[in-house]
């Protein structure tokens, strides 16, 4: 097995060229309609593979990569924040591409666009199935036919999430650190600023004090904080959000992963474990950026790539030793509290078109029943408009 160049920080991974991609949990929408952004509920947690060589199947140690603990029909997002430099993004959810639809491929390519743009997209939230619209990622188990798998290629062999992401090539990196040099130093120039648009490093504007989380950079909105200690199911969370700080009802540690409890049960040898994949809940509007740069300006070389496995909590425990977080906090107990959910909208970009492969996905409720968790849709007010309205390397395997 190659080692990619990608690294585990905290829970963030970090693919070379200066991507950064962090996996959020957050609540589950309903599977009719169009909604915004639902908010963050803190970091999943990600451990290496190789790490736990002798407890995980055979499979997953010849895909290498990470793994991390998801409950069945649980919803996820995907952040961006902290990336460095421009990247292309190649995301796919069991080597189905979740931008074009298209079958996994080892380059970047247009008509359609198979990947996102960084650090422009701030995060990815689920599949891009309509215009201005995504389905939310949602776990279900492989075999039902439930997953974008499943649906698009007629087979659930991969399951998982992939990534890949591609660098600038060397000339126009060059020419972007350049240009970010020179917009440094006319920032360090000019007179001090305060309040909205206030200047920070690279010139980038950063958003208001106040709502949103601390001042960062719009073309990477922070994503919410570590889980700390776990939550009641019908408690609000104590962290969430797009970056916005929560009451803090649970105090959360930012960062931290829960430790494995002392009366964990040992790890035991490996097995056939359950494989997990990622299959679409309800819409959202989201939109996709279609990139603004000639093809040619991506190096058609991956800089770096890894398999992320999804595990259930039981297998979680048992491969780990460590308690998986507390299931998914209740969305009524969430929309009483009055804490925010959020919409974003870039107005210098354009919305990616969706494909007719995407399109024709179906949620996951048509294979594994109704949602009976009741639905509380956001007050007036509550939904937030944003912007403008070193670890231990992964190893890459076969897959």
């Amino acid at each position: 097995m190659a080692e990619t160049g990608v690294r585990i920080d905290g829970n963030t991974l970090r693919l070379p060229g200066g991507v950064a991609v962090r996996f959020i949990r957050t609540l589950r929408l309903p599977e009719t309609g169009t909604h915004p952004l639902p908010p963050g509920l803190g970091e999943f947690p990600v451990r290496r593979v190789e790490d736990y060589a002798d407890r995980v199947p055979a499979q997953w140690r010849a895909r290498g990569g990470v793994m991390l603990p998801v409950y069945l029909r649980e919803a996820m997002w995907l952040s961006f924040a902290g990336t460095s430099e421009p990247a292309a993004l190649q995301v796919g959810v069991g080597k189905v591409c979740a931008v074009s639809g298209r079958p996994w491929s080892d380059r970047p390519a247009r008509d359609p666009q198979n990947y996102v743009v960084l650090p422009r997209q701030p995060w990815l939230d689920g599949i891009n199935s309509g215009t201005g619209t995504v389905r939310q990622f949602v776990a279900v188990p492989l075999g039902l036919g439930a997953t974008v798998e499943g649906q698009v290629t007629g087979e659930e062999v991969w399951g998982g999430v992939q990534l890949q992401s591609f660098a600038l090539n060397d000339r126009q990196l060059a020419r972007w650190r350049a240009e970010e040099r020179l917009r440094a130093e006319r920032e360090r120039s000019a007179p001090p600023t305060s309040g909205y648009g206030a200047a920070m490093p690279g010139g980038l504007p950063t958003a208001a004090p106040g709502g949103y989380g601390p001042p960062m950079p719009l073309a990477a909105p922070p994503a919410p904080g570590g889980y700390g200690a776990p939550m009641p199911s019908a408690a609000p969370p104590a962290s969430g959000g797009y970056g916005a700080p929560m009451p803090p009802a649970a105090p959360a540690a930012p960062g931290s992963v829960p430790a494995p409890d002392a009366g964990a049960v040992p790890a035991s040898p490996p097995r056939a474990a359950a494989a997990m994949g990622l299959g679409v809940g309800g819409s959202m509007r989201q939109e996709v950026y279609q990139d603004d740069r000639p093809l040619t300006d991506w190096s058609q070389k991956p800089a770096g790539r890894v398999f992320v496995h999804l595990v259930t909590p039981p297998e979680w425990r048992r491969i780990t030793g460590e308690a998986a977080p507390p299931s998914p906090v209740d969305r009524a107990a969430y929309t009483r509290a009055g804490l925010p959910w959020f919409d974003y909208f870039d107005q210098d970009a354009e919305d990616l078109a969706p494909t007719d492969t995407l399109q024709s996905v179906k949620p996951v409720g048509d294979w594994l029943g109704d949602d009976h968790e009741p639905w509380h849709s956001p007050t007036p007010g509550q939904t937030q408009q944003l912007k403008d309205a070193p670890g231990a390397p992964v190893q890459d395997g076969d897959w």
